[in-house]
């Protein structure tokens, strides 16, 4: 969106927020704008008796609650217009008045609360043309309310779908951050845990073994904290499209994150055959949180000490990537369990038409499979 298109959004915002704080002052210019301008055109018709002014300010005084008491005013308003036309009054306010009335009450009032406004459009119909009314006027009263209820309640099924949807992305985004959060933080504090155990055991043998890793530690936790930043600071640019793209991990940061996983001890090769598509950043991240997740627990459940392999195979429209570890200190039975990682690792898949399997490896240890398959929309 461009920045004209933002500032014009923000102002529609503003109005509406305004709005919606002192309705009944909206409520009332509305009123008053209306009244102004019908007492204009019904004094140039000719059609005010003496006392006309009288019921003409009735008439659209009822609107200033109109959002309040939208079934209240249409009668209040409905019962004013029958006895205007009862005393011989005329003029386009007794017609465009009730309907900005039904208007409301479809806009704001469940649809059940519709059928007994025909009963005084009805008789107000016939007694309009009884009175010697125009029929041309009746008709028109009568297709101008139709259109104008149709309208309030198109609006509000609208509005109500607009509603819905906002709060369906709502929550889809915080899913989507609690997948970022949970991926960036278990992963750091699984290497980082590991590494700090490494380094107390080892530091009275080998002070320099330790030292290495605890500044392993401290680099993995300054990582981690890196890519919080990064993820806050792309959710406080989303809105702002002039701003540059806040870069994510991708394929070219599976070497790193290996040699972050080997420097806790894991054993860890990295195996990469064909060559990638143009799949976009979407799918690369979701091929690097699979492999984030999987090697995670694999540190978590099998130890420092086991032996892993990241198996990626690349194509132009597909990709599959397989974790396979040796289960090290895992006991042959044990499983990491499906919590939250399995989860996140089946959603990251899910919009690229993919499968994620998880289970026992034929003989010993643990296995992470996955498939995606990429289209035009990858990314």
């Amino acid at each position: 969106m461009s920045r004209k298109g933002v500032r014009t959004l923000t102002l529609m915002r503003t109005i509406r927020a305004a709005v919606a704080r002192h309705p009944m002052l909206a409520d009332a210019v509305l009123a008053a704008a209306l009244a102004a301008l019908l007492a204009r055109v019904t004094a140039e018709l000719g059609t005010v008796p003496t006392w006309g002014w009288v019921w003409l300010a009735a008439l659209h005084l009822p609107l200033v609650w109109r959002r309040r008491w939208p079934a209240a005013v249409f009668w209040i308003v409905v019962v004013i217009a029958f006895t205007a036309v009862s005393l011989g009054a005329a003029g386009p306010a007794l017609l465009i008045v009730p309907t900005v009335a039904g208007y409301t009450v479809a806009r704001h009032r469940p649809r059940r609360e519709l059928w007994p406004l025909v009963v005084p459009v009805v008789a107000f119909v016939a007694g309009w043309v009884g009175n010697g009314g125009p029929l041309s006027d009746a008709l028109a009263l009568v297709a101008g309310f139709a259109v104008a209820v149709l309208l309030g309640t198109n609006i509000q099924t609208r509005l109500a779908y607009l509603a819905e949807f906002e709060e369906r992305a709502r929550a889809l985004e915080r899913e989507r951050i609690a997948r970022e959060m949970h991926d960036i933080v278990a992963h750091s504090l699984a290497v980082i845990v590991t590494l700090a155990d490494g380094a107390v055991a080892m530091t009275p043998a080998d002070p320099g073994r330790g030292v290495h890793l605890m500044r392993t530690t401290s680099t993995t936790a300054r990582q981690a904290l890196t890519d919080i930043r990064r993820l806050i600071g792309t959710l406080r640019l989303s809105e702002a499209d002039d701003q540059p793209p806040v870069p994510q991990p991708g394929l070219h940061d599976l070497e790193e994150l290996v040699g972050q996983v080997r420097g806790a001890g894991l054993d860890l090769t990295l195996t990469r055959t064909g060559t990638p598509g143009c799949w976009g950043p979407g799918a690369e991240l979701a091929i690097y949180r699979i492999v984030q997740e999987a090697l995670t627990n694999t540190i978590k459940h099998a130890g420092p000490h086991a032996r892993a392999e990241v198996r990626l195979r690349c194509a132009e429209t597909a990709a599959d990537v397989e974790i396979v570890d040796d289960g090290g200190d895992r006991p042959a039975a044990a499983s990491p369990g499906a919590g939250h990682g399995l989860t996140g690792m089946i959603e990251r898949a899910a919009p690229y038409g993919g499968r994620v399997e998880a289970g026992p490896a034929p003989g010993r240890g643990w296995r992470v499979h996955a498939c995606l398959s990429f289209g035009e929309s990858a990314g």
